[in-house]
């Protein structure tokens, strides 16, 4: 029969290993001579869901500093944004998360 701890004893985690997290992937677009600004807006809208405004605000960011974070979450999650970015004839491409 094992003993069971009673309310008194605390086990304290082995802090000697350290786990670090998996920094996230992100989604940039970036800025093209091609696409009108509207449509730009539209897609991160359509595909992302974004309000209006954050959808604008996106576009400017890619208008005036020639790129944009537009989302981020899992390698393969970035991997499925970047395509759908692609089928839509933005340039975009994928990156680890400097943060």
């Amino acid at each position: 029969m094992t003993a069971t701890p009673d309310a008194t004893t605390v086990e304290r985690p082995d802090t000697t290993e350290v786990v670090q997290l998996e920094l996230p992937w992100i989604t940039l677009v970036w800025d093209d001579p091609v696409n009108l600004m509207s449509y730009v807006a539209f897609v991160f809208s359509d595909y992302f869901k974004y309000s209006k405004t954050k959808a604008s605000r996106l576009m400017m960011q890619v208008h005036t500093e020639g790129r944009a974070v537009v989302s981020a979450g899992s390698r393969e999650e970035m991997e499925r944004d970047v395509q759908a970015m692609h089928s839509y004839g933005l340039w975009a491409t994928l990156q680890k998360s400097d943060e």
